[in-house]
């Protein structure tokens, strides 16, 4: 169960967006033709910890053997439509144009981050989220190709292991997501983690410089 405000009015600026996030506290819309907004706190906080990501045996394999390429922070708009698409696994997106418009500031900004798989010249699958300290918060995936998102959700661990990141959040624990090792904590814990991982310093760009 999550802790929401009513729609709110304030202006949506980036640096309204970052202190939220440091407050433990999220934005989200109904779906994406009402372009008000609400704060959402859930009571049980999903999050991936970076030690216990879990990748099957298929996944694995499919990693090994795969012509796909990863790219990141290349194509915020084709991942930004991809997560924003409803279909046979998504009746409804809460991604509206005011989520667009600033989370798309907070890309150019350097605080918004992709994650891209890419199948030649055509974008299979992804998922963006906000860095912030040594947190990064986990906000939407898609996929368009089996494992897709699995195999960016993997590049993103390895990733924020390498930059010295302390906190994976996935704002809610979802089947998929528990199938690769998330879990569930109580708001109070995840309010302890954030607190320490925000102080903190990580690296974004360190896995390119390895």
């Amino acid at each position: 169960m999550a802790r929401r405000s009513d729609p709110f009015t304030l202006d949506i600026t980036p640096e309204l967006i970052v202190r939220a996030y440091r407050a433990g506290i999220f934005p989200m819309a109904e779906d994406a033709a009402d372009e008000d907004l609400f704060w959402v706190s859930p009571e049980m906080r999903g999050i991936m910890p970076l030690d216990g990501f879990r990748a099957s045996k298929s996944l694995r394999k499919a990693m090994r053997n795969t012509s796909w390429t990863i790219r990141v922070d290349t194509d915020w708009d084709g991942v930004i439509e991809g997560c924003a698409t409803t279909g046979k696994d998504r009746k409804t997106t809460w991604i509206n144009g005011t989520i667009r418009a600033v989370y798309g500031e907070l890309f150019r900004r350097g605080i918004a981050h992709t994650v891209e798989v890419w199948d030649g010249e055509e974008l299979a699958g992804g998922l963006y989220g906000l860095a912030i300290g040594a947190a990064f918060f986990g906000e939407s995936m898609f996929h368009r190709r089996t494992d897709a998102s699995k195999m960016a959700m993997a590049h993103l661990v390895e990733r924020l292991n390498a930059g010295g990141f302390q906190l994976l959040d996935t704002q809610f624990l979802t089947p998929h997501l528990a199938s690769l090792g998330g879990i569930e904590i109580s708001r109070p814990a995840y309010e302890d983690r954030l607190s320490r991982a925000i102080e903190a310093e990580a690296d974004w760009q360190r896995w390119d410089r390895r």
